[in-house]
Formats: structure tokens, C-alpha cells, sequence
């Protein structure tokens, strides 16, 4: 078969399962927010089930749930007939997913649900299949046809079902608030992780303090023996008032080289220095270094309290960006 004829089938393959994608888009109801409902509500965890290729499926949307903040997990249903029913509790929330809605595992699984009154939310194929009959809620995942050529191996349905786990967890997501910082605690490791982690995960802390009234030596020792290019100046109320950096001192010798050695710290210092919550992205940190031209930022709590300094280049070392 020549190289076109391969990339025409692929093209048609992906055309197939991007009209089915739309399709149940179009379709989502009320039944769509039942089912959001319930798992936002829940006490416990949404429980995941489904064997062969819905088994797949199910373990990735498991997946997705527990990294945007919706406690999950995946209950193979055979091992759950063979003693792990007991993962099952009464606080959860049961999501099945079967497309022709008639796996005699997940149905007895699904039974097992219905007798302990935990919620059962099917996500099928079959809106008339036994499945769907004892569930809480149905999620209509139907195809008109796979893209496989011969309309049999599971391609346009599995992909249908995984884009409505995502169309959950995204939801879920809306409904609960879910941001970034909270998006940050699931992902502490990798590049990603890295991207998402806090201010307060690469702040310093061990600031040498300066008073408005110390002396230039004083700034030049304090400067110099922290080395962080940066020193903070705070009032008797251990306010942040102002902040001197090795560029100000170098500025200074520059322009007043008279009497620069009697200035003392609040002559030489620049007012109101950048400041950012430790709550915050390290990348917004980086952002904000960007765009006032700046290398270190002083980290403030919200009753502007400094906590620490962070600084580009601890940000470029830990590989943030």
C-alpha cells in the first residue's frame, strides 16, 4: 500500500473520531450535571470501574480526577467480585463505564452499588442496556459507527468515553474553584511540577535586616556577606521600607563619589520595593522580575510581613524556566 493511501486511511480515522467527539458535545444534558453534582457532593471518593478497553479508560479518567483535586481511584470489577467490593463505601460515588452496558462484571459491581445506595453514574453506549436501567445517572457516550474499517474494535467509543472523563474532571474542576496553586500540589515533581511550584518553595529566608540609619559600611558588609546582590531596610516596626541593591551602590559611588561614604542606608535605598505572596507561582514571580526589569523580589504575607527573597537566579537554577 503506498505512503498516501496509509495517511488518507489515518486522516479518515481521525475525522471519524473528531465528528464523534462533537456529537457528544452536542449532546450532553441535565444528566451531564447530575452526574458533576453528585461527585462534587460526595463525602468520598469517585470510585472508577470498567474491564478490557473501558477497563483503560477508566484508570486514565481515575487518573485525571485525583491530579484536579477529585479524590479517585479505579476498581477492576473482577477483583472486586473476588474481595475488593470493600474498596466500595458508602461515601463514594460509583462511575461505570461499559459501552454496550451488558459486562456481567461491571453490572455486578454496579449492583452492589445500588444495594449500599451509593450513587451509580454509567457512562454507555446503550441508553436501553441493563446498565443504564440501574444506574443514577446515564452519560450518553454512543457513536454511529468506530472508525475501525470493520466497525468492531472500540476506537470512536473509547475515545468518546476518555473526552467525557475529561469534560467531568474539567467540570469538577469549574465547580470547586480549582487553581493553579491547587493544580501545584498534585504535580510537585517533573517539569511540570517545577513550572507549578510556589514562591515560597524557592525563597530564602535567612535575610540579614538593615535600618535606615546604618552606616555605608554597614550595607556593603551586609550585602556582601549574604551575596543576594540585595538587602532589605526596615523601620523600627520591621516594616519593609525600602531596599539597596549592589547596581544602587555602584549608582551611588558613580554619582555622589563626595560624600557617598557618609550616606547610610536610607539615602541609598529605593522606596517601595516589588513585593509577592509566597502563594504565588514561582512563574508569576518570574513575570514580575520580567517586567519591572528586576532580579529579586521580596516575599510579603498578607499583613505584609517579609518572609524571604526570591530571586531569578534561584528560579533559573531550579530550572523554572
Amino acid at each position: 500500500m503506498k505512503p498516501e493511501s496509509l495517511i488518507q486511511h489515518g486522516r479518515e480515522a481521525l475525522k471519524d473520531e473528531s465528528q464523534a467527539l462533537l456529537a457528544a458535545a452536542d449532546r450532553l444534558d441535565q444528566n451531564f450535571a447530575r452526574a458533576v453534582e453528585f461527585m462534587r457532593a460526595s463525602q468520598g471518593k469517585v470510585v472508577v470501574s470498567g474491564l478490557g478497553k473501558s477497563g483503560h479508560v477508566g484508570r486514565k479518567i481515575a487518573a485525571t480526577l485525583a491530579s484536579t483535586g477529585t479524590a479517585a481511584f479505579f476498581l477492576h470489577p473482577s477483583e472486586a467480585l473476588h474481595g475488593d467490593l470493600g474498596m466500595l463505601q458508602p461515601a463514594d460515588v460509583l462511575l461505570v463505564i461499559a459501552f454496550g452496558g451488558e459486562t456481567r462484571e461491571t453490572l455486578e459491581v454496579a449492583k452492589f452499588a445500588q444495594r449500599r445506595r451509593i450513587p451509580v453514574i454509567a457512562l454507555t453506549g446503550r441508553l436501553q442496556s441493563s446498565l443504564a436501567k440501574i444506574s443514577d445517572v446515564i452519560i450518553d457516550g454512543s457513536v454511529s459507527r468506530e472508525a475501525c474499517p470493520l466497525n468492531l474494535a472500540p476506537t470512536s467509543s473509547t475515545t468518546v468515553a476518555m473526552a467525557l472523563g475529561d469534560a467531568l474532571a474539567i467540570a469538577l474542576m469549574h465547580a470547586r474553584g480549582f487553581e493553579e496553586k491547587d493544580f501545584a500540589r498534585f504535580h510537585p515533581d517533573g517539569s511540570l511540577g517545577r513550572q507549578l511550584s510556589l514562591v515560597q518553595d524557592h525563597m530564602r529566608t535567612d535575610l540579614a535586616p538593615l535600618a535606615p540609619d546604618d552606616s555605608f559600611d554597614k550595607v556593603v558588609a551586609v550585602i556582601t556577606a549574604q551575596n543576594y546582590g540585595i538587602a532589605g531596610v526596615f523601620d523600627s516596626q520591621h516594616e519593609l521600607i525600602g531596599a539597596i541593591t549592589d547596581g544602587d551602590l555602584r549608582r551611588a559611588l558613580k554619582t555622589a563619589r563626595e560624600k557617598v561614604f557618609s550616606m547610610n542606608a536610607l539615602a541609598l535605598m529605593t522606596q517601595k520595593p516589588k513585593t509577592i505572596s509566597p502563594e504565588r507561582l514561582a512563574l508569576d514571580a518570574v513575570r514580575v522580575m520580567e517586567d519591572c526589569r528586576i532580579t529579586s523580589l521580596f516575599v510579603a504575607d498578607d499583613q505584609h510581613k517579609v518572609l524571604g527573597l526570591i530571586r531569578m537566579h534561584d528560579l533559573l537554577a531550579a530550572k523554572i524556566v
